[in-house]
């Protein structure tokens, strides 16, 4: 059942993608064109201040995740409910928290950032973008949760899907027809509303069994407070960026840089997508079989990072030739750079090549042990960046984002593997430079190969973009299986049906 609901959550995760992918990319265009790239920047900066106000969850949600992978796994209802309870008695609090502190947000922000919108348009934004939150600490983030924990993401992706199909296509329609930003929101709020219903119902319908009026198991959850910390680290890490551009480059600026980010974070968001789809499969074999564990580790650490390296390669090959023809006809600001994709591209490297030895901490539960390497991860990032961004603009906040992930990463594969595996990093950096290298190859091959001033539609990207990545996937997983023969043996009888995964045994 488990391999199932794997296999269900990482397919309709990237049936998901490919779909909010292709709406994805119009709206930022019709917000530029229609709207002017000032309004999208505008966009991107509430929506990182919004994210800072995710504090106030205090790492209720990732220290639950962690409490209920062994209750889950052992079916004890009883256990279940009692961290359940305790999870939601925090979240209406911080729900009650998160009202007032997106109210004071939105008086003080159009005295902050400097734009010719309506002071009216902006707190209007902020108001309808912060609400969706408070529905979500209210109603629906504790059964989320839950539902990660017991591998349904699944049916929250598909939910997500339906509900980002139809407020994306709602805001074309909006766009198209002259619509300010503050309708697009009150629209997606609405949208949010109707999810928050689904959700609920389901659970009611589904888990009959659930009582969060039980006595709540607050000891379960009492990392929160160390998680709180990693995350205050890492919210003050991903965001530091946009609001020093904010304030020290200008909106238009921030336009190009959320550009890269949207482009490139789609990569992100599909590998992310891959991986969550088994990590409560892990989370579980952690907490039950530590031996077993290890062998789905290895798994994970080599094709997770074939993967990250592939799919980024491709990006990196024809992003430019897509921002040229996305951006056509733009005059406020130059968004194609030459410099700006490798700049990205390591970041995004760095971040997601570490994927498995960041879930293995996550699952052993060390988030105290670790907050101070998450501090230093944040503090590396913000005094680069505001040394940088002064001389090198925008340049210089990925040269902090890239001087924190290249030490944060390191210490993530150090720690991961003598503090909690018990064996040699030795094997795992091997694989990071044979990827490096034959990153490093694709790239200097296509540079010769692609002319890509010839790439002047979408048709031609898109088909020269398809063929490439079905090479450049298989160089980089067959190279992954060559040097690690063990983990692609296994694999291989999954697949042809010679073993179970244990989990599914169970």
């Amino acid at each position: 059942m488990n391999a199932k609901r794997g296999f269900y959550n990482a397919i309709f995760g990237l049936l998901s993608q490919i779909i909010m992918i292709a709406l994805g990319i119009i709206i930022p265009r019709l917000v530029i064109v229609n709207l002017g790239s000032e309004s999208n920047g505008l966009l991107s900066s509430i929506n990182q201040a919004l994210v800072y106000l995710n504090l106030l969850e205090a790492g209720i949600g990732t220290a639950t995740l962690q409490a209920l992978y062994r209750p889950v796994a052992q079916k004890n209802h009883e256990d279940i409910n009692h961290v359940m309870s305790a999870t939601n008695l925090y979240y209406r609090k911080v729900g009650k928290y998160y009202f007032l502190a997106v109210c004071g947000l939105s008086a003080i922000f159009p005295f902050v950032v400097h734009s010719s919108l309506s002071p009216w348009i902006i707190v209007s934004v902020i108001m309808l973008s912060g609400l969706s939150q408070v529905t979500n600490f209210f109603f629906q983030g504790k059964y989320r949760i839950l539902m990660q924990v017991e591998g349904k993401s699944y049916i929250l992706t598909n939910l997500g899907t339906i509900v980002n199909a139809f407020s994306s296509i709602g805001k074309i329609i909006l766009l198209l027809n002259g619509a300010n930003i503050a309708v697009l929101q009150l629209m997606y709020f609405g949208f949010s509303v109707l999810q928050m219903i689904y959700i609920t119902r389901y659970i009611r319908k589904n888990y009959q069994w659930l009582d969060l009026s039980v006595k709540p198991d607050y000891e379960a959850i009492s990392q929160k407070n160390s998680v709180m910390v990693h995350q205050i680290s890492g919210l003050i890490f991903e965001n530091t960026d946009v609001l020093v551009l904010t304030v020290v480059c200008g909106l238009k600026t921030v336009s190009v840089y959320s550009m890269y980010v949207m482009l490139f974070g789609m990569v992100g968001t599909a590998i992310s997508t891959i991986n969550s789809s088994v990590s409560f499969a892990m989370g579980q074999a952690y907490n039950t079989d530590k031996k077993y564990f290890s062998k789905l580790y290895n798994i994970f650490e080599t094709y997770n990072m074939s993967l990250t390296f592939s799919l980024y390669c491709v990006a990196n090959i024809f992003i430019l030739p897509f921002l040229r023809l996305y951006t056509k006809g733009v005059s406020d600001v130059q968004y194609v750079d030459h410099l700006l994709p490798y700049l990205f591209i390591m970041t995004y490297l760095l971040s997601n090549g570490r994927s498995a030895a960041q879930r293995v901490i996550e699952y052993a539960g060390h988030f105290k042990l670790t907050q101070n390497r998450s501090i230093i991860e944040s503090a590396i990032n913000i005094c680069v960046s505001l040394v940088c961004v002064f001389k090198f603009g925008i340049y210089g906040v990925l040269f902090g984002t890239i001087a924190a992930l290249f030490y944060r990463t390191n210490d993530m594969i150090l720690y991961s593997s003598h503090k909690l595996l018990k064996r040699s990093a030795k094997n795992t950096y091997f694989k990071w430079i044979l990827n490096f290298i034959l990153f490093a190859v694709i790239m200097f091959v296509s540079n010769k190969l692609f002319d890509i001033t010839m790439l002047n539609s979408y048709i031609m990207i898109i088909i020269y973009a398809a063929i490439t990545g079905v090479v450049v996937v298989a160089a980089f997983f067959v190279m992954g299986s060559v040097i690690d023969k063990e983990s692609y043996l296994y694999c291989r009888d999954f697949i042809v049906g010679k073993i179970k995964l244990k989990f599914d045994r169970q």
